[in-house]
């Protein structure tokens, strides 16, 4: 099969398109041919095994265990293990595997949803890591409920573009923040506010927030709480400050620490997909309250150019490749 794949850590370049065995899989794993595959910072992370507690968490000291990058998945099912009792050969589904810039991919079962109806493959592919990213923040973390003022600082990225839609299904009042080229797409989310970083700032003027969700930003607490309601919360969720070490998740462990002391919460967490979670979404989806929003589709083999648009910030929503 063909596949993008690199036997080292490093940049996008350092990819390219093999032939390849399938991979094989286990008991509870479930074989995918691949339609698309979307692309998310934790590609970039793994490919780069950047910051280093990355290669300590199971992807490889030296060099990447799994040489394909990749792993949210929209596809049809191919062959299942013995232990496989919800999926079988034919069914559309999508969800988080491993592997996925490839023709075939394996994935485990508890990880998987059917697709949903209305969505293409491309769409769907687009939903896993950030839908449940965004799910989690929005309804476990931050409880956003009817009533509340929510902010969202990186409101046009791949998880953004989802916790605006959700903040809205769940809660009320939306303010969303992303630069000035995004604004009408974050509007047409839903956002009620939406604030153009370049041009006003989010912590001045004022205004408090009940909840506040930082993605992926690098906002200091010190202003992320004058933003804050005195017994509101943040969460955040990821950071980059293109640390080595860290990588910006110092950060989140002084936010642990301070909420200890203080009438504000402060929270971060780590994502945990899962079946529950992608079927939450899946009837979200169906019923027309959250739409996956992609920036644009490349082919398999300019997948390392795709990685690079993603880095570079300029993403709208999510971007996918399609196999």
């Amino acid at each position: 099969m063909k596949a993008i794949a690199s036997d080292t850590y490093g940049p996008a370049d350092g990819l390219e398109l093999r032939n390849i065995d399938r991979p094989e899989i286990a008991a509870d794993e479930i074989l995918i041919r691949v339609r698309a595959a979307g692309v998310d910072r934790g590609v970039w992370h793994v490919m780069t095994g950047l910051p280093y507690p990355v290669r300590l968490a199971g992807f490889g000291l030296r060099a990447p265990k799994i040489p394909v990058p990749g792993a949210d998945v929209a596809g049809v099912v191919e062959a299942v293990g013995a232990d496989v009792m919800r999926f079988q050969p034919g069914d559309e589904v999508f969800g988080v595997g491993k592997g996925t810039f490839a023709e075939y991919a394996r994935a485990p079962e508890d990880k998987l949803a059917p697709k949903p109806a209305n969505l293409s493959f491309e769409q769907a592919a687009a939903v896993g890591i950030s839908g449940t990213t965004a799910l989690q923040a929005v309804r476990d973390h931050a409880r956003v409920e009817a009533g509340q003022s929510v902010l969202i600082i990186g409101a046009s990225g791949g998880v953004g573009t989802y916790a605006v839609q959700l903040a809205k299904v769940f809660g009320d009042e939306v303010s969303a923040v992303c630069s000035a080229p995004k604004v009408e797409m974050v509007r047409s989310l839903g956002a009620d506010h939406v604030i153009d970083y370049e041009q006003d700032d989010f912590a001045e003027g004022g205004r408090r927030y009940d909840v506040i969700l930082d993605i992926g930003g690098n906002a200091s607490l010190a202003r992320l709480r004058r933003a804050l309601a005195p017994e509101g919360t943040l969460v955040i969720v990821g950071g980059e400050t293109g640390g080595r070490w860290l990588g910006g998740s110092d950060r989140s462990v002084r936010a642990l620490v301070l909420s200890r002391f203080i009438g504000q919460t402060l929270k971060t967490f780590i994502a945990k997909e899962n079946h529950q979670d992608l079927l939450v979404l899946k009837e979200l989806i169906e019923a027309g309250k959250v739409t996956p929003v992609v920036d644009r589709a490349y082919p398999l083999a300019d997948a390392p150019q795709a990685i690079d648009h993603l880095v570079q910030g300029r993403a709208r929503g999510k971007l996918v490749i399609t196999v």
